[in-house]
C-alpha cells in the first residue's frame, strides 16, 4: 500500500510540476507526514524526514520538467543565473536553521502571503505594467527569500517563483519554466543539507540516509519523471489566463493547507 501511494504521490507532483513550476512539495510533505506516522516512524524526526525526501524527490522532478520546458524555448536562463546565488544560499542556511526550530510563524506567513497572490492573481488586480525585470542583485536577494522560505516546507519553491517572476512582466509561460528551473538548485542543496543533518541520527529509519527516506524517493521519482513531461506539454498549450487562474487556484489550496496544518 506505501509504494501505491507513493507512485500516486510521484505521478500527481509530476504533473503539477510540469504544468506550474513547482516541485509538488506542497503536496508530498502533508502525505508522507501521513504515510511515515502510519508506518509508525519516529514522531521526533518524522516531519523533517519527510521534508528531506521530498527534496529529493523535487531533484528528480525539476530535471524532468526542464528538460521539457526548455525544449519549448520557455525557460529563461539569464533570470536563474541571477537568482541562483541567492537560491543556494538561502536554502542551505534555513535548512541548518529549520533542522532545529519549529517553522510556524513562518508557516502562517508564507500561507498568508500565497493566500493574498492566489487572490491577485484569480481576479487580475496585478498592475497592468507590473515593474521592470529587477538588477541581477535584486534577482539574487529574492532567490535568497524564495530559497529559504523553500528550506522550511521541502518545496520547489514555484509558490513564489512564479508570482515574483510574474510581477517581474515574465509571461506565465516564461515564469512557469524559469521556476521549474530554479527548483532544481533549491532542491539539490535542501536534499543534500537535510541528509547531512540527519546522518548521526539513530531514530530514522532502515533505508534512509540522514532526513531521507530512499524508499518514498524511488517511488515518488519512478511515477514523477514521465507525468513532469506531460505538465509541461500541457503548459505550453493552455492559453494565458487559464494557466493563471489555474495557478492561482493551486496557490490557494497550499495557502489553505498551510493554515490548517500548522
Amino acid at each position: 500500500m506505501s509504494w501505491l501511494l507513493y507512485l500516486l504521490i510521484g505521478a500527481f507532483a509530476g504533473v503539477l510540476a510540469g504544468l506550474f513550476g513547482v516541485g509538488g512539495g506542497a503536496i508530498i510533505v502533508p502525505i508522507l507526514i501521513f504515510i511515515f506516522t502510519l508506518q509508525g516512524f519516529a514522531a521526533e524526526s518524522l516531519v523533517h524526514l519527510a521534508v528531506g525526501t521530498s527534496f529529493a524527490t523535487i531533484v528528480i522532478t525539476s530535471c524532468s520538467s526542464i528538460v521539457a520546458h526548455h525544449k519549448l524555448g520557455n525557460v529563461n536562463w539569464s533570470i536563474f543565473k541571477s537568482m541562483l546565488p541567492g537560491l543556494a544560499l538561502g536554502v542551505i542556511a534555513c535548512s541548518v536553521v529549520a533542522a532545529g526550530i519549529e517553522g510556524g510563524h513562518l508557516q502562517l506567513a508564507i500561507a498568508s502571503f500565497l493566500m493574498l497572490v492566489s487572490i491577485q492573481m484569480f481576479f487580475g488586480l496585478q498592475s497592468s505594467t507590473g515593474i521592470a525585470l529587477p538588477h541581477p542583485a535584486v534577482l539574487a536577494a529574492g532567490g535568497g527569500v524564495i530559497g529559504g522560505a523553500s528550506a522550511f516546507f521541502g518545496i520547489g519553491g514555484g509558490s513564489l517563483t512564479v508570482p515574483f517572476l510574474s510581477l517581474c512582466r515574465q509571461p506565465m509561460k516564461k515564469a512557469v519554466a524559469t521556476s521549474a528551473a530554479c527548483g532544481l538548485p533549491i532542491a539539490l542543496f535542501g536534499a543534500a543539507t537535510y541528509a547531512v543533518q540527519g546522518y548521526s541520527l539513530d531514530t530514522l529509519p532502515a533505508a534512509s540516509t540522514g532526513y531521507i527516506y530512499w524508499p518514498a524517493f524511488v517511488g515518488i521519482a519512478l511515477a514523477s519523471m514521465p507525468c513532469a513531461r506531460l505538465g509541461a506539454r500541457l503548459a505550453s498549450r493552455l492559453p494565458e489566463s487559464t494557466l493563471k487562474k489555474s495557478f492561482a487556484l493551486l496557490l490557494f489550496l497550499i495557502a489553505a493547507q498551510m493554515f490548517f496544518n500548522r
